[in-house]
């Protein structure tokens, strides 16, 4: 370390291309001492890239950084470190089989720490810093076993050990339930107190709630900067699209179970281990109808992983019913679900949902690639996988240079667009859609509630899985809440209010 603390950070015509795509197009940016700046577009607008060139994970083609007046170069996130900057990125950079300290370990030995770090200190560090700021995490818990909400805490915890006074948070909240995300504001209003905060996130409510100032990227350029306070979310979303943005609602009157209490998806007392050997689901009964959306609200971690993953079988089922349209899912492969007609939009779309080294039109035919339509005799048909490609290209509006651009380079809205192109041009029966526009821009989350309500005029039965109440109360006919594995209420959407759904979320029934 040994620098002086950061007064003003500069970004100066900050320029940066990659193939077919102006990332960043002479941006400047300021950010003042104890201060809290909001970095707002749509996604592949270019802020995660500028922020990257900030930690020096990337190289600017032009442009200077200052730090308190004076030309700074990083060539590395350890030189950014060096000089008090820390980032919490919106894909985790965790080791998934390491436990949390020795993860922490390593970010602490990467940046010039000795090399024979004690676990036992690290550990100490890491309690003191999660109970100092509020933020649980169990130092001796493997990451791969966290939700994604526990991953997005040790991120953060890991940076605040590392030292961090001038914070990068990339979509800090986009893991957290409505409580944590309250929680998480009121901690980072407290440390900006002490530190500098620059804010990435699509929630324009927590922009109004955080920021002092907010600067909109569209297409690699600022369209605008000014006093947060002056401007409603509304503004800030018009500017940010180019559009005004109104997000849909569920039309009254959606379908119900038939009269024997099942639906086209049926699940019937379902029980199912967690990653530990505990009873993750324990005697779940769900019910979605054909035409029908159906939200699982739930504090991250209380099953809703397991539930997903059980439905498309890829969790072994210990006792209980899945039922598709008739047919038995329980215990049956993901190729038995897919056939079916079982669609499913992941929680983590970069792991699972994509292969990120394939191109968007190999992703776009990924579970269809045996059939006849894109194969014949063991060869791809490539003609028509390429104009498969073009058309859902233009039908769901994904942004990228080429079809043959690799997937896993794309935006995280993109690469959501991708995966709801190939779920829904397969017609399927029925939809479980996990954190569906986690991460994602306004414009991005209208396009999606659109095309789910698209597909439940249809007919699809929908299982909306989320921990956005707004999102979940727009969107649902019914709302199911799960709490430790088991479903505590099933609410009318229209009758459901923030607060008796957050109550339920902690467990508290009132009978």
């Amino acid at each position: 370390m040994g620098h002086e603390p950061i007064r003003s950070l500069e970004l100066r015509g900050i320029t940066k291309r990659f193939p077919g795509i102006l990332a960043c197009d002479r941006i400047d940016l300021s950010v003042g001492e104890h201060s809290v700046r909001a970095l707002v577009g749509e996604n592949g607008a270019g802020k995660t890239t500028l922020m990257n060139i900030l930690m020096g994970l990337y190289q600017p083609d032009e442009g200077r950084i200052l730090i308190n007046g004076s030309e700074v170069r990083f060539r590395s996130p350890n030189d950014a470190f060096d000089h008090g900057i820390g980032m919490v990125h919106q894909h985790f950079m965790l080791v998934q089989n390491l436990t949390v300290a020795e993860n922490v370990a390593l970010g602490m030995k990467s940046a010039h720490r000795p090399l024979w770090l004690d676990l036992k200190s690290v550990r100490s560090r890491i309690i003191e810093v999660s109970e100092r700021h509020e933020l649980p995490v169990n130092p001796d818990a493997l990451v791969w076993q966290l939700s994604v909400g526990e991953q997005q805490r040790v991120e953060l915890v890991k940076t605040l050990c590392l030292g961090a006074r001038f914070l990068i948070l990339d979509e800090p909240t986009s893991a957290l339930t409505p409580q944590e995300t309250d929680e998480l504001i009121a901690l980072l209003q407290k440390m900006s107190r002490e530190l500098s905060i620059v804010f990435i996130s699509h929630k324009l409510h927590e922009v109004k709630a955080l920021s002092d100032t907010v600067s909109i990227l569209r297409r690699g350029r600022i369209v605008f900067e000014g006093r947060t306070e002056d401007h409603s979310p509304a503004d800030l979303a018009a500017l940010m699209t180019g559009h005004e943005v109104e997000l849909p609602r569920v039309e009254s009157g959606g379908s119900a179970p038939a009269a024997d209490g099942r639906g086209l998806l049926s699940i019937r007392e379902l029980r199912v281990s967690g990653d530990l050997g505990n009873l993750a689901l324990d005697g779940v009964s769900l019910d979605v109808a054909p035409g029908e959306i159906v939200g699982l609200a739930g504090v991250s971690g209380n099953g809703q992983r397991e539930l997903a993953e059980a439905l498309n079988g890829l969790r072994p089922v210990v006792s209980g019913s899945i039922a598709l349209n008739g047919a038995e899912l329980a215990g049956r492969s993901a190729s038995a679900a897919i056939g079916q007609g079982m669609g499913y939009i992941p929680e983590d779309r970069n792991t699972e949902g994509i292969v990120p080294s394939f191109s968007v039109r190999e992703n776009l035919v990924l579970k269809d690639v045996g059939g006849g339509a894109w194969s014949r005799g063991g060869f791809l048909r490539l003609g028509r996988i390429a104009a498969n490609a073009a058309e859902l290209r233009d039908r769901f509006d994904i942004r990228c240079p080429s079809t043959d651009t690799a997937a896993g380079s794309l935006s995280g809205g993109n690469i959501q667009k991708v995966i709801l192109a190939r779920e829904l041009a397969r017609g399927p029966k029925a939809l479980v859609a996990v954190y569906p526009t986690r991460g994602l821009d306004m414009g991005a989350e209208e396009f999606i509630h659109k095309q789910l309500l698209a597909r439940r005029s249809e007919g699809v039965a929908i299982l909306l899985i989320s921990e956005e109440l707004e999102e979940i109360m727009n969107l649902s006919d019914r709302i199911a809440v799960i709490y430790k594995g088991r479903i505590l209420r099933i609410v009318p959407g229209r009758d459901a209010t923030k607060r008796s759904l957050g109550l339920l979320m902690a467990g508290v029934v009132d009978e």
